[in-house]
C-alpha cells in the first residue's frame, strides 16, 4: 500500500506499472485520476490545502477500509496539494487484485471515501474572486451507498 500527498505531478503510467511490478497474481487493475476542471463555472485555477500528517493518516485508514472489504493485493493513492492549473491531474487512485470485479469496487470506494473524509480544502479563483468550495451532496450520497458492507462482497 502506497499513500502520498504531494505538491508534485505524476506518472499515471508509471504508478499503475508500480501495482503489478514482479507479480504474476495481479489479474485487474482499476485506476482513477481527477482532473481540475471548472472553466464552464469560470473557475481558472484551484489551491488544494490540507492537514500534513492527519490527511496521509485518513487516506490509511480509508485504504485499509477497503482492504478489509476486498482481496487486495496493491493500492496507491496520490493527492496533489498547492496551486493547480486547469486539466492537471489531483488524484490517482490505482488497485490490484486477482479479479476485476475487487478491483473496480475498491477503487470506487476509495474515491467516494476520500471525497468526504479526508482533510483536503480546495479554494477556487475565479473572476470575481476566490471562493472555498463546500462538499456536495452528491459526493455523500456516493459515499452512503457503501455502508452496508454486506451487500458490497
Amino acid at each position: 500500500m502506497e499513500v502520498r500527498v504531494q505538491e508534485a505531478d505524476f506518472d499515471v503510467g508509471a504508478e499503475t506499472r508500480a501495482l503489478s511490478a514482479g507479480r504474476t497474481d495481479v489479474g485487474a487493475i482499476s485506476t482513477f485520476v481527477g482532473l481540475v476542471r471548472g472553466a464552464a463555472d469560470g473557475v481558472q485555477c484551484m489551491t488544494l490545502e490540507h492537514y500534513p500528517g492527519m490527511t496521509e493518516q485518513s487516506l490509511s485508514e480509508i485504504v485499509a477500509e477497503a482492504k478489509s472489504r476486498w482481496a487486495l493485493l496493491a493500492v496507491r493513492v496520490i493527492h496533489r496539494v498547492g496551486p493547480l492549473q486547469l486539466g492537471e491531474q489531483i488524484v490517482y487512485v490505482g488497485v490490484a487484485s486477482a479479479h476485476r470485479g475487487e478491483a473496480i469496487a475498491a477503487c470506487e470506494f476509495i474515491m467516494d471515501y476520500l471525497k468526504t473524509r479526508a482533510p483536503f480544502w480546495k479554494k477556487e479563483q475565479t473572476p470575481e474572486g476566490s471562493r472555498w468550495v463546500d462538499a456536495r451532496d452528491t459526493d455523500d450520497a456516493a459515499a452512503a451507498r457503501w455502508l452496508d458492507v454486506e451487500s458490497r462482497r
